[in-house]
Formats: structure tokens, C-alpha cells, sequence
């Protein structure tokens, strides 16, 4: 494991962070909720340090943006930082993010399938419609994604809008990723079944928002003149087994992620540590 360059220490972010029993019905009504300090502003702070030095130090993407298509105007976007960075380990494998996910899936013990930094540079394209889990072969629709930007936010620099409740659709079925075939697709698909759109608002550092796998959303692009930095973590219920994959890129996930499983099998490979309880 490469160690950081960051030498302050790190806060330890094992303490809880209790939801209502209202906050867990919102979000398994709405399939996302809005959680404000789920790190505090000194938190936020020093992980940020961390996690901006490791993106930067594992970042590959050189090109300039009006080189890049669609999914590459995007974000920046690195993968795993925790297996390659004891910082960001702290950060992805923090007990206090993990048990919000317990809570909101109802799960009683709770697994890691991966995080990834995504960096919405000056000038970043929009972050087309779509379903996270189209590239996931869990056999599970129980599913959370963090997403907690590092810096302070607006929806003129990308913050998530949602597609209320449309996580009960389940997985539905587009051939196309993350690109603007996704996002006209999913605008024609949210526009006719009338869900409602939630988010685009302010966001603090250290807030978060958590949504299921099967949630629709995506984000505007970066009209400002400073980096939308984000990290996300991903989640999913311990005893959760793989499914056959559905497309080419849950077949490279199950690859990359889940150590080329059988669909069946437990997903607990060696990248996907229990992290509560």
C-alpha cells in the first residue's frame, strides 16, 4: 500500500450518526435522502487533504475536456483509493458511513463494493440520467451509494438531482452507459412516468446523500471556476450473492470487483470487506 503524503492525523469517524425512524421510511420511499454533517467541517477537511492527494497521484485522465466524450466531461473519476492509499482506507472503510447504510437498507451487516473520487472540473459536462446498478452483477435490489462532496457545493457546480420513488422500477433494462443516449432516454422515461425531481440544492461539505442503486439521478455540469470534489462509497447487504451479468459492464465488474464469482456465489471477495457491524 502506497502511504499518503497527508502526515496530519486523521479523525476517527467510527462514532454513530443515528437516523430517525422517519428518515429511514423517507428514503425507502423515495429511494435517496439528504443527510446534513455526516462528517463535521474539520472531518471534511482532513480527509479532503487525503483523498485530493490521491486522486490527483492516481488520476490517468490527461486529456483536455473538449477531447473527452460525453462520460469523460464528466468527472474524474478513480476507483479502489482505499487499497492504494491508508488515508482514503480510514475514509472508505469508516464504521460511521456504513452503519447509515445499515440503517437505510435495513441490513444487518453490511459489505463494501467499492468507492471512487469523482472530480467535476471547471467547465465539467453534465453527469447524464442513470441507474448505478446497471453496472453491478449483485443479485440484490438493495443497494447505497454515499456520495459526500469534500468541498462546499451548488447546483451551478453539479450537485444530484433525483427521480423520486423511481428506485421501484427495479432494474430497466438500456444497453447504453453512462452517455447522452442514457440521458435522453431516462429524460423521455422520468418525463413519462411523472416522478417527481428532488435536489440541485446547496450542499456543506461533509453532508451526504445516500441512494439506491436502482435511483435514477444525475447532475448539471460545472459552470464555476473550482472543482466539484466528491467521494463516494458504495454498499450492499453482507450475504448478498452474484447474478449472471446483464451486459458488458457488469461483466468487467465482476471481474474487477467480485474476483470473477459464479453467479450464486457469495459476493465477498477479497475487495469487498464487512464493514459493519
Amino acid at each position: 500500500m502506497t502511504p499518503s503524503t497527508v502526515q496530519s492525523p486523521l479523525p476517527d469517524l467510527s462514532s454513530e450518526y443515528p437516523l430517525t425512524p422517519e428518515q429511514i421510511a423517507s428514503y425507502q420511499r423515495d429511494g435517496h435522502i439528504l443527510l446534513r454533517g455526516v462528517c463535521s467541517p474539520e472531518e471534511a477537511a482532513a480527509y479532503r487533504a487525503a483523498i485530493l492527494d490521491a486522486t490527483m497521484r492516481h488520476n490517468r485522465e490527461t486529456r483536455p475536456l473538449e477531447e473527452r466524450d460525453t462520460y469523460g466531461k464528466a468527472f474524474l473519476q478513480v476507483m479502489n483509493l482505499w487499497t492504494v492509499d491508508e488515508g482514503v482506507r480510514k475514509y472508505t472503510l469508516a464504521r460511521r458511513f456504513a452503519h447509515i447504510a445499515a440503517q437505510l437498507m435495513q441490513a444487518d451487516g453490511v459489505r463494501l463494493y467499492h468507492d471512487q473520487a469523482l472530480f467535476k472540473e471547471p467547465g465539467g459536462g453534465l453527469t447524464p440520467w442513470h441507474q448505478d446498478q446497471f453496472y453491478w452483477p449483485l443479485a440484490t435490489p438493495t443497494t447505497v451509494t454515499m456520495w459526500m462532496p469534500l468541498v462546499d457545493i451548488s447546483e451551478v457546480m453539479g450537485s444530484m438531482t433525483f427521480a423520486d420513488a423511481s428506485h421501484t422500477e427495479g432494474f430497466v433494462p438500456i444497453s447504453a452507459q453512462i452517455s447522452d443516449d442514457s440521458e435522453q432516454y431516462f429524460d423521455d422515461f422520468v418525463r413519462g412516468k411523472g416522478y417527481r425531481l428532488t435536489g440541485g440544492g446547496e450542499m456543506k461539505a461533509g453532508d451526504a446523500t445516500f441512494h439506491s442503486g436502482y435511483t435514477l439521478h444525475r447532475a448539471p455540469g460545472n459552470v464555476t471556476d473550482r472543482t466539484r470534489e466528491v467521494m463516494t462509497v458504495i454498499y450492499y447487504p453482507d450475504g448478498t450473492r452474484v447474478q449472471e451479468p446483464a451486459n458488458d459492464f457488469q461483466k468487467a465488474d465482476l471481474a474487477t470487483w467480485l474476483d470473477s464469482k459464479p453467479a450464486g456465489a457469495l459476493a465477498d471477495g477479497p475487495l469487498n470487506p464487512v464493514l459493519y457491524p
